[in-house]
């Protein structure tokens, strides 16, 4: 099979999803493509991306109207055309979630926990705030209560505000402990996140892009449109399964954890089609003063670093063997 082949695959297997979750694929394409072009984009543009991947015109329209409903994106009218971009709120929900998506590493974990106490909120409020914090990856630690390692107590308290539950939540910042009794944590890892079904997760993301990976160093007939609907499908899955992953240290992971190859593998993936998506996106998209403008300086950071040139089959060839 050739790499379009492969794509073709990706494009199948998403279609058959139902219900089809437009409007977080939609997210996605804010997250890699759009918020780093100055994040304000024509609904038109919005089509063509999504129209390889058999989203229909209207169900985009229909999702980004809910997305505008939910609080996630604004709208501008010029003329006949609308303009949409990310709100300020829409943002904070899923800024760190990809900042953890481009990043090969995580930092080193002092043992400290972020411990929320819900008991206190009313019972709607309360299963607000518990979906939230488990869309940004909190375990369940025991009834009422919900736990972070990485998570800090400043990160959470203007969230909270903007949920309405800042002053009925207790939010506690543990100390380091220099005995971190691995065991222990390990067992309340377990209790707290369901570990089995992450790494399953992690597993089927690298089975559905590896052939993909495989055909890039034999048989690349990928064109530059491809490529685009490649990288949003590659970081809307892997996006998917890191958004239930709270990113724990190592020594409370299993030895063969499956979400280290999988960053691997995205972050090889990524680097090999980028470059060629973009040379699209550059005629491909528009705001309201015409085609939207190159990425931030930032975006050339994601992954360790992107350059500008397409890897050699040599280059795939030896990161594939770190995949």
């Amino acid at each position: 099979m050739s790499a379009k082949q492969q794509l073709e695959s990706l494009i199948h297997d998403f279609q058959k999803k139902r219900p089809l979750r437009a409007g977080s694929l939609i997210i996605t394409i804010y997250g890699d493509i759009i918020h780093p072009r100055g994040g304000n984009v024509w609904l038109g543009s919005l089509m063509k991306l999504l129209t390889p991947m058999g989203v229909s015109e209207r169900l985009v329209r229909t999702s980004v109207y809910r997305l505008v409903q939910e609080g996630w994106l604004q709208t501008e009218k010029v003329g006949r055309c609308s303009y949409y971009s990310v709100t300020g709120a829409g943002l904070r929900r899923f800024q760190q979630a990809f900042e953890h998506v481009y990043t090969l590493g995580t930092d080193d974990w002092n043992g400290s926990w972020c411990l929320v106490f819900l008991n206190q909120l009313e019972p709607e409020t309360r299963a607000k705030v518990r979906e939230e914090l488990k869309w940004l990856s909190f375990g369940n630690m025991a009834s009422g209560v919900m736990e972070h390692p990485r998570f800090t107590r400043h990160e959470l308290v203007p969230l909270l505000q903007e949920w309405g539950a800042l002053e009925d939540t207790i939010v506690m910042q543990t100390q380091p402990l220099e005995q971190r009794s691995p065991k222990a944590l390990r067992r309340q890892v377990k209790e707290s996140w369901n570990l089995d079904e992450l790494g399953f997760r992690y597993k089927r993301f690298l089975e559905k892009f590896r052939p993909l990976w495989r055909e890039l160093s034999t048989n690349d007939n990928l064109s530059p449109e491809n490529c685009v609907t490649a990288r949003i499908l590659l970081i809307h899955e892997y996006r998917k399964v890191l958004l239930r992953d709270p990113l724990l240290p190592d020594e409370l992971l299993p030895g063969d954890w499956e979400g280290r190859s999988a960053k691997q593998l995205c972050r090889n993936l990524y680097r090999a089609i980028y470059s060629r998506s973009d040379a699209y996106l550059a005629s491909a998209l528009e705001n309201a003063s015409g085609p939207l403008p190159g990425p931030a300086a930032g975006f050339y950071r994601r992954f360790g670093g992107l350059t500008d040139d397409n890897p050699t089959d040599t280059k795939i060839a030896e990161a594939k063997e770190s995949a």
